[in-house]
């Protein structure tokens, strides 16, 4: 009986702090979905990128070297497209291991085992070993330890 008599008299009080503990609730819940939102976002935006970059192996046949394991980069020296092209590739890897540091799209499984084989091509290692002094030192041993197939913490692929 005194329950619902001070409940009578502080429903005011208990209306408000559910008021405001439903809203913590609701704003917790926006939140992570805004952040899932834009997660899918980010991975679209770097997908589409990802495919910008690589559509330039169509458009431009001479650059089908680069991903050619037995290229010989003595016999034929290094293209000005070719330098290009792997540049290109290097700023978007940098891109997307920055924003998978920060967190800000989903993990791509795989990842690291495509660096590893992209910078292990005879083209694309020559032109890292002269371009890697440019980059962050974090993104460098990325890099490496992907070319060395150190892919694998616990069976998955990590940052």
């Amino acid at each position: 009986m005194q329950g619902l008599r001070w409940l009578v008299e502080n429903w005011f009080s208990v209306l408000s702090s559910v008021g405001v503990i439903g809203g913590l609730f609701f704003t917790a819940h926006s939140i992570r979905s805004e952040t899932k939102t834009r997660k899918i976002s980010n991975l679209i935006a770097m997908t589409a990128n990802h495919r910008e970059v690589w559509k330039e192996l169509l458009n431009w046949p001479e650059l089908t070297r680069i991903v050619d394991p037995s290229a010989d980069v003595n016999i034929g020296s290094i293209t000005a497209q070719e330098q290009a092209f792997v540049s290109m590739v290097v700023i978007h890897v940098s891109s997307v291991y920055e924003a998978l540091k920060g967190e800000l799209f989903i993990k791509q499984q795989g990842l690291r085992r495509d660096v590893g084989m992209f910078f292990s091509l005879p083209i694309p290692r020559a032109i890292w070993e002269r371009i890697k002094t440019l980059q962050n030192e974090d993104f460098v041993a990325f890099v490496e330890e992907c070319r060395r197939g150190r892919c694998y913490e616990g069976g998955r692929d990590f940052i």
